[in-house]
């Protein structure tokens, strides 16, 4: 055994507990470390000859890099829809690493068992019923690719086409019709051989609203003469949190031919709340539906979950046909239902958190998430130099500057925000106009974070 591996050996205990002192320090201090990194990186070092030890490595480390990463993890970084990571998960992380399972098959390993009854929570969670299977997955990205990809099966299926066999060429041109998609969605129709102009854009709603406009796209299925399509519905979107009418698109399913699918990345957690819950009804009707769990549930990155109500057509995308690998008999190894053949235990760190604050725990941190967004959208409506772009609807506030909100200007106060230490927030366009986006799914935010926020926006829009 190489000297350096076999110190390390011979010190797990104590290299654990290093690491441990160190991610323990890093984190107390999260609160009031500078939210963004904005130096420049060091210089690129050439790789090592000779292993210096995982304990050099931690110092090399905590020394070298650990000062230029972002407090993603804490309670004003507002970026994206970020949420942290709560302690159960974290603890649930370190867990998957050390145990380091391999959910390819069975494998002696009860690791398969118990990603099965997460899934089977968060589809209870999320008002799922039993018809829903599920997987976990990478991210949003990741969970469209595998429900469009169900979604082109199923098309292949109506249209007497055997697309895992005879390719995508074999079904001709499909249409995906949505409002506001993601664009996640265009990316997966892209990896999909669907192709990005296959996007059909459905009118939305008047009045500022991102929501798509049912009765447009109801006109627009009823011109396909019954050739199947794939709508793709949203349950919040990413600027203004807007949501499909879940319940009136499913509706359309007994009279047009279309796949129905969700993209509930962070807006499924509506469920949780009685307030807002109304605004996912209709969810249990898709036929596949992704959730992002690295957003709101506050699960380490990467992990997402992915429900389809035709598990038989995800086998017969996502198989892998090997002897050693056996076949997807009964209820199947997840290496046939998604794209990776190597799969970490993912569903380890959702289930720690589940266990240690249950819907109960989650349901808090989505409320008061909710309401810290209300919040700050109060604020900077009572602030001269900032104005809103929308409402608040749930937990993400879309904001710009007043007067003249030209890219260059949006783009510096973005700057100096993040210069400032304080907070993080992400450009987006709303309307034309460009803007800033503050989404709140961190479980440690506070009201006294929130008030943070809106001094450094106040203090950076003069």
């Amino acid at each position: 055994m190489h000297p350096a591996l076999a110190g390390d050996l011979s010190r797990l205990p104590e290299l654990l507990q290093d690491a441990c002192d160190f991610a323990a320090g890093e984190l107390t201090g999260l609160a009031e470390r500078p939210v963004a990194a904005t130096g420049r990186a060091p210089g690129r070092a050439p790789l090592p000859a000779e292993g210096a030890g995982a304990e050099a490595a931690l110092t090399r480390f905590a020394e070298r890099w650990a000062p230029g990463f972002s407090g993603s993890a804490g309670p004003r970084y507002l970026g994206f829809v970020t949420g942290g990571a709560t302690p159960a998960s974290v603890a649930g992380d370190w867990l998957t690493s050390a145990l380091d399972q391999n959910l390819s098959g069975a494998g002696g390993s009860w690791a398969g068992e118990l990603e099965r009854e997460t899934v089977d929570w968060l589809r209870d969670l999320f008002g799922l019923g039993d018809a829903h299977g599920g997987a976990f997955v990478t991210g949003a990205t990741m969970s469209n690719t595998v429900g469009l990809a169900i979604a082109r099966e199923w098309i292949g299926e109506r249209l007497g086409v055997d697309v895992s066999r005879q390719g995508a060429a074999a079904l001709g041109p499909v249409d995906v019709y949505s409002g506001s998609p993601h664009s996640s969605i265009t990316k997966a129709m892209s990896v999909l051989g669907i192709g990005r102009d296959r996007l059909r854009p459905v009118p939305l709603l008047p009045g500022g609203r991102e929501a798509v406009d049912v009765g447009a796209l109801e006109a627009a299925l009823a011109g396909r003469d019954g050739r199947p399509a794939i709508v793709v519905a949203n349950a919040g979107t990413v600027n203004t949190v807007d949501f499909d009418d879940l319940r009136a698109i499913a509706a359309l399913k007994e009279r047009y031919g279309f796949w129905l699918h969700v993209d509930a990345a962070f807006g499924a957690f509506a469920a949780l709340s009685p307030e807002h819950a109304a605004l996912v009804d209709g969810l249990d009707a898709a036929d596949s539906v992704c959730v992002d769990l690295h957003k709101w549930l506050n699960v380490p990155y990467d992990a997402a979950v992915q429900f389809t109500r035709r598990p038989d057509l995800q086998v017969a995308v996502f198989h892998n046909a090997s002897p050693y690998l056996g076949l997807p008999t009964g209820e199947p190894d997840f290496l046939h239902l998604t794209p990776e053949n190597s799969r970490r235990l993912r569903a380890l760190p959702a289930w720690f958190s589940l266990v240690a604050y249950g819907r109960a725990g989650h349901r808090e941190i989505v409320e008061r998430n909710v309401a810290l967004a209300r919040r700050l959208g109060a604020g900077i409506d009572a602030l001269p130099g900032l104005r809103l772009l929308a409402p608040v609807r749930l937990n993400v506030v879309c904001f710009t500057l007043a007067g003249d909100p030209s890219q260059e200007r949006v783009d510096a106060l973005a700057r100096a925000v993040a210069a400032s230490g304080e907070a993080y927030v992400t450009p987006t366009v709303y309307g034309g106009v460009p803007g800033l986006r503050a989404a709140f799914s961190n479980w440690r935010t506070t009201q006294a974070d929130t008030d943070r926020v809106l001094e450094a926006l106040a203090a950076a829009a003069g």
